[in-house]
């Protein structure tokens, strides 16, 4: 109901509200296919985490099986980060700020940042946070690497589990892996060059390119 009220208020004429699975193989023109086809749908939000298995006729959708994560997302991708940058500056100046409440929300800024944008084009970004706290003796700055392989291997984990709901997904579709016909990525947090990479091994194809993955569902 939110979603057609922020359409009424914009102007819209809502006439019916689609999933995300769908309005992401919208968005993606896989409607545009003639042929009938299976889709895999990997969507990698803040919070959450699905895969969505959808099946295509006659340019309609239909959504044979959903399984995921209610609890796994992009938010526990930056809490990996933060807690490195953490450490790092315990290490070096002896101070923890993991109490510092304003220390930790600049600290929250730059994970996202150096995760969704600055470590998908390049293999290393400087996080540079100058006055970051204070003690006896001044103030602290936080100048700390983060290379691309040391954020893998900080989220690995978790990105191998969001490929554990995809073969229970496709078993309740009564499909296999080389029935999916066409994958769809969903999210900022697919930019990590890791989360294609784990997708395509699984699906053994390579996951669909040309639209933001932030605003692929809507």
């Amino acid at each position: 109901q939110a979603t057609k009220d922020a359409g009424k208020i914009a102007g819209l004429d809502v006439l019916r509200i689609i999933n995300e699975p769908t309005a992401a193989a919208l968005a993606y023109g896989l409607d545009k296919e003639k042929k009938n086809e299976k889709i895999a749908v990997y969507d990698l939000g803040g919070g959450t985490f699905d895969v969505s298995i959808l099946e295509l006729g006659d340019g309609v959708f239909e959504v044979k099986s959903t399984n995921g994560d209610t609890h796994l997302g992009g938010d526990d991708f930056d809490q990996r980060i933060i807690q490195w940058l953490i450490d790092e500056f315990k290490k070096e100046t002896g101070v923890d700020l993991k109490n510092d409440r304003m220390a930790l929300q600049r600290l929250k800024e730059a994970a996202r940042k150096r995760k969704g944008s600055d470590l998908s084009t390049t293999n290393e970004t400087d996080i540079n946070l100058p006055f970051i706290t204070a003690d006896a003796s001044g103030p602290k700055h936080l100048n700390v690497k983060l290379s691309r392989s040391k954020l893998e291997q900080l989220v690995m984990d978790m990105v191998d589990k969001t490929m554990e709901p995809s073969p229970k997904t496709l078993k309740d579709a009564g499909l296999t892996v080389e029935e999916i016909h066409e994958v769809v990525l969903v999210g900022g947090m697919t930019r990590m060059p890791i989360v294609p990479k784990a997708v395509k091994d699984f699906f053994k194809k390579e996951p669909h390119k040309g639209v933001n993955p932030d605003e692929a569902v809507a």
